[in-house]
């Protein structure tokens, strides 16, 4: 084989070993070049998925605290926030203990229809304050990054629950919430939910979302920062 077709058959090898987009899903990792190149073992796929929820729960933190600061004083909101999110309906685990005892099929289902449930309302949360004068572009296009968090976050745990049942440590019961079951969020006055209430709820979710998925590793992988 000639030197040029040897450096591109390199050059192939390393390009199916990245993932391009720095995603969280189970593309093999190239530490020291091609031949470096290894599938990520199932610690490897929690850690990134536990990183990623940190960083998603950290982004809602801030836009809620940003919402606060600047606009709920002025419209006086405070105290008339509608408190039960359109989650609600899903039974999640109160507390550690709680969610300790449940299977991992349960914990890996909760945290799938959770995210799932987020779809659509976070895109509806991106619109209505790209339209609305009161927040600046760098605010909506937080709303539009966290969307994108938590579809990304979904695949993930998606390939961590597809990992588990490869090796055997989960049954093939998993299922999400269906699309037909994630609608957009509506309070008991039949009003859509307003763009407070709907980060409340969603950095509440993004909170449970993050604890689950630390308490769901320490059961699988216990051996690692448990």
């Amino acid at each position: 084989m000639s030197r040029s077709l040897k450096q591109v058959a390199v050059l192939l090898v390393a390009l199916l070993c990245l993932d391009p987009h720095g995603r969280v899903g189970s593309a093999p990792i190239c530490t020291h070049g091609p031949s470096g190149c290894h599938v990520p073992s199932l610690a490897d796929l929690f850690d990134r998925v536990i990183q990623h929820s940190a960083r998603m729960h950290s982004l809602s933190n801030d836009l809620h605290s940003e919402f606060e600061q600047y606009f709920l004083p002025s419209k006086n909101h405070i105290g008339k926030i509608y408190r039960k999110c359109h989650t609600s309906n899903i039974l999640t685990p109160n507390g550690k203990e709680n969610a300790q005892k449940l299977a991992r099929e349960e914990l890996t289902e909760v945290i799938l229809k959770l995210l799932m449930a987020w779809r659509d309302p976070l895109f509806q949360l991106h619109q209505s304050m790209a339209h609305q004068q009161d927040f600046n572009s760098f605010s909506s296009n937080k709303a539009l990054e966290m969307g994108d968090m938590a579809h990304e976050l979904r695949k993930g745990v998606e390939k961590v629950a597809e990992k588990m049942r490869v090796l055997g440590m989960l049954g093939n019961s998993v299922t999400g919430l269906s699309a037909a079951e994630a609608m957009l969020p509506i309070s008991d006055s039949g009003e859509a939910m307003s763009d407070y209430e709907l980060l409340y709820c969603f950095r509440r979710d993004s909170n449970k979302v993050q604890n689950y998925l630390k308490i769901l590793k320490c059961r699988i992988v216990p051996e690692h920062d448990c």
